[in-house]
């Protein structure tokens, strides 16, 4: 009832409302419907009561609810359902839990998360209401060693949503997006399946979008930066959140349906912040350093050791940096 009254008044912002007519409409007291409305102010929607005038919607909070974000949605499925949470320990975790009873394209979302990671069990900062702290739920019937390169159509996605609203950033293969070498996103793929069969895959998706400078402590504030900190303006959550769900199901249906990997190859070339690049890639204890060549057509990164040997490398089993820094 609560989001049906939201919609009506988004519907009607230019008017008043009057209780009697809501209460009408919907076939309850004018009591309930003041109810609904204080915990929508509560909530932190800003609206008008005038007496005889009724109800007038002036202000919504910046939250990621559905709600918020439906009207930048152009989607079939991806973003349709949108679990949110104030704060939560890890929307992957949460993501794991419902996967098997919930659909596909299902996102579970929250202002803040207290255990967020990334990968190789790194910690991810995700202060309330500042990032886009979220899971993608997928269930594509593809062979599971191809689930690797939904990590590039996330990246991919992210880059071209960044990109519609003006700002250009680079990848750093497979899970990166960098602003002026510094990481404004990061995700982690996980996956559950059974021999040839995929029975979910959690794609995490973590972007700093409105961090001050003292958001980002220790270790964190060499790499790490946000949207405003880079471009000094705050930007609009809600409508990067659809940019993002529209570009990442625009990849993933061709994707999965067509094994159509091409055009998010082409994304991720253009915009790979290693090709030409020496590197260091380290497995465990062991470091090389070779010079990145390109992105082969499956997605792994191409590195000349300068010996005569090109070695094609597979994401998630080596960890890549810049000889002097994170790229």
């Amino acid at each position: 009832m609560k989001e049906q009254i939201l919609r009506l008044l988004k519907e009607n912002s230019d008017d008043f409302l009057s209780g009697e007519d809501i209460s009408d409409k919907f076939g309850v007291s004018r009591a309930a419907i003041w109810k609904h409305m204080n915990t929508l102010k509560e909530e932190g929607y800003e609206i008008e009561s005038v007496s005889r005038k009724g109800y007038k919607l002036i202000k919504c909070p910046d939250i990621l609810t559905y709600i918020e974000v439906e009207e930048y949605l152009h989607t079939k499925y991806i973003g349709r359902n949108i679990q949110y949470f104030e704060t939560i320990d890890s929307t992957n975790i949460k993501a794991k839990e419902i996967a098997y009873e919930s659909e596909e394209g299902t996102v579970v979302i929250s202002e803040e998360q207290t255990l967020g990671r990334g990968r190789l069990g790194r910690s991810w900062v995700s202060p309330k209401g500042k990032g886009i702290w979220m899971s993608i739920l997928l269930k594509p019937k593809i062979d599971p060693m191809k689930v690797a390169k939904i990590t590039q159509i996330g990246a991919a996605a992210v880059s071209l949503a960044i990109q519609d609203l003006g700002i250009e950033s680079s990848i750093k293969w497979p899970n990166d997006i960098v602003i002026n070498g510094r990481k404004v996103c990061g995700i982690l793929t996980e996956m559950s399946c059974e021999l040839n069969m995929i029975n979910y895959v959690i794609m995490g998706v973590g972007i700093n979008v409105n961090l001050d400078s003292k958001d980002f402590q220790g270790e964190v504030s060499k790499v790490g930066t946000s949207l405003k900190i880079e471009t000094g303006e705050k930007v609009n959550r809600k409508q990067l959140l659809g940019l993002f769900l529209n570009r990442f199901e625009e990849l993933f249906i061709p994707f999965v349906e067509e094994d159509d990997f091409s055009s998010i190859l082409k994304v991720c070339r253009e915009k790979s912040i290693l090709i030409g690049k020496e590197v260091k890639l380290i497995r465990g204890s062991e470091e090389k350093t070779g010079k990145v060549i390109g992105l082969n057509d499956d997605g792994e990164l191409e590195v000349d050791y300068g010996n005569g040997v090109v070695e094609n490398v597979l994401s998630g089993e080596v960890s890549v940096r810049g000889l002097y820094g994170y790229v």
